[in-house]
């Protein structure tokens, strides 16, 4: 199975197709991933790729997989990425 790509792997491959500085296409990166942090709770949407959103997650019964005793998770907010259907199609070949 192949590796993940690391960051200064994402940075190279933008700053090629772009044809910008490697400080450019990193500036970007930083740059969006901020903005993406901040409009998380109103919903964030980068087209084509998906869109990032809060969820609340209910408070649960769960259990020790060591022990088996159960234990009580409690609620929360998470990050969530929901895929765009032509990206999922892509990856995992359309229907």
């Amino acid at each position: 199975m192949a590796k993940a790509m690391t960051k200064a792997q994402i940075v190279g491959r933008i700053a090629d197709n772009a044809d910008i500085t490697k400080a450019a296409a990193n500036a970007i990166l930083e740059d969006l991933a901020s903005l993406a942090a901040k409009e998380a709770k109103n919903g964030f949407t980068l087209p084509g790729i998906g869109k990032v959103v809060l969820v609340n997650r209910k408070a649960r019964m769960g259990r020790n997989p060591q022990t088996g005793q159960p234990i009580k998770i409690p609620a929360k907010r998470v990050v969530r990425i929901r895929i765009a259907k032509g990206l999922k199609d892509a990856i995992l070949g359309g229907k």
